[in-house]
């Protein structure tokens, strides 16, 4: 009797074994599925930048120009396109900005992302919170190397 409890145990231990070699193997195959995955986005070679230079009127409170800057931040949330968002104002030493203090950098993958955000109707919106508050504006667009 006693070596019929000894075979059962030693039973009962080989198929905890086989258990938890299967869910390891099964962890295994989950995480080689995401990393197949993961390799099928397709990363682009290059990324389109577009860059976007204000410079502010006189007359253009502090309050505006955050509520300006809020609005072009809240863009990425709202039109999916939009990859990549950074902005910062102008702090070189050169004396060479002409007057443009604020400078916003938007990434698209595509050209095709592009030509959705100009005409979307958010970037559209967010137009109508500029108002008359630009004194210029310059946008440079560039495919980064």
């Amino acid at each position: 009797m006693k070596r019929l409890y000894q075979k059962l145990f030693i039973l009962g231990a080989v198929l905890c074994m086989s258990a938890c070699e299967a869910k390891n193997d099964e962890e295994k195959i989950v995480e080689e599925i995401k990393e197949i995955e993961m390799e099928e986005v397709v990363q682009p070679d290059s990324l389109l930048r577009h860059v976007v230079m204000f410079k502010f009127k006189d007359s253009t409170s502090p309050e505006k120009i955050q509520e300006v800057v809020d609005a072009f931040a809240a863009l990425p949330s709202k039109i999916e396109q939009i990859k990549g968002f950074e902005w910062g104002t102008n702090n070189s030493p050169e004396g060479l900005n002409d007057g443009l203090t604020h400078v916003f950098t938007l990434t698209f993958h595509s050209e095709e992302g592009r030509a959705i955000y100009l005409p979307h109707p958010d970037h559209k919106a967010f137009g109508a919170v500029l108002g008359d508050s630009i004194d210029k504006v310059v946008v440079v667009d560039y495919w980064t190397h």
